[in-house]
């Protein structure tokens, strides 16, 4: 017969063999089985709508403000307290703006200083990108890091210093002016570099043992495969070109060189409440249609490259 002591021994051994349960911890404020309750979804989404129409309405409503705001009269602009609602909507206030503002004018100007920085930034920061991450430069994670750290000073620290080197250069009112200190942007090389790194190096070395020099790698290989990261570049440079307003507040004196948004500033103070609220939503529009018509875009080039595999 068997003892009881043979028995528990055997006991332990069947259930040393056994795999132990796995034990599921949740590390969020709410588990998923609260979640899945009738009131737990209930108060899930009341919650998640709140949150949602609050984010929308700070968003949303200065816009709204601001296009309303030109279809009004100038006194029911001033009413107080306000209308939500344009009782008598016009569209005067555009007219009126395009004309006292030299709209057309302005808006030609920022497409130029737009189109031109966006060339001197494309060709600077993807040869910089290209240089740290196929080239491998010396001391290259040390240039990188220091890119990088210019990210975490203030913009307004370096105005000073800056404004006196282009004005020792002899680059006020000149668009060359606007262009060099954009084209040295440390978030755009990061970007482009993080893309460049998650190029096969098999491509690169495929075109090296054909005889392609790093010119010709750059160009007919880098570049093709990396149209999203570029577009989003792209983007970023052109957007920034229309709303930036201290710099060329700084640099562009003239009136017949002025950008749109340092333009309408400067003649605000002439006009009527609803014109400055026409032109500026005359001044929004470019990049409002840039982003409607580039969004995908924008958020496809900004994962794209970040896994690998």
């Amino acid at each position: 017969m068997i003892s009881v002591g043979a028995r528990a021994s055997a006991r332990r051994a069947r259930e040393r063999g056994r795999p132990r349960p796995i034990e599921v911890r949740f590390r969020t404020i709410v588990s998923p089985h609260q979640l899945n309750s009738r009131w737990g979804r209930r108060i899930y989404w009341a919650v998640l709508l709140t949150v949602l129409t609050f984010s929308t309405l700070a968003f949303v409503f200065p816009l709204y403000w601001m296009v309303t705001g030109a279809m009004k009269s100038g006194e029911e602009l001033a009413r107080m307290p306000p209308t939500l609602v344009p009782q008598a909507p016009t569209l005067d206030a555009f007219a009126e703006a395009w004309e006292l503002f030299d709209i057309g004018l302005l808006l030609r100007n920022t497409a130029f200083y737009a189109l031109g920085g966006w060339l001197v930034t494309m060709a600077v920061d993807v040869s910089a990108a290209y240089a740290l991450s196929k080239l491998r430069p010396a001391l290259g994670n040390v240039v990188l890091g220091a890119m990088l750290a210019t990210l975490m000073v203030p913009p307004m620290v370096v105005l000073i210093p800056l404004y006196v080197t282009v004005s020792d250069l002899g680059l006020l009112n000149d668009p060359w002016g606007l262009w060099l200190p954009a084209a040295a942007n440390g978030f755009n090389i990061f970007l482009l570099k993080r893309f460049f790194d998650s190029i096969p190096k098999e491509l690169v070395e495929a075109a090296l043992i054909d005889g392609a020099g790093p010119l010709r790698v750059l160009w007919s290989v880098i570049l093709p495969v990396s149209r999203p990261i570029l577009g989003v570049v792209s983007i970023f440079t052109i957007v920034t070109s229309f709303k930036d307003f201290v710099w060329p507040l700084l640099v562009m004196t003239d009136s017949d060189r002025m950008t749109i948004s340092v333009g309408l500033s400067q003649t605000a103070g002439a006009v009527s409440q609803n014109a400055i609220m026409a032109g500026l939503v005359i001044a929004g529009i470019p990049t409002v249609v840039v982003f409607f018509f580039f969004q995908r875009h924008i958020m496809a080039g900004l994962t794209a490259g970040s896994i690998k595999g």
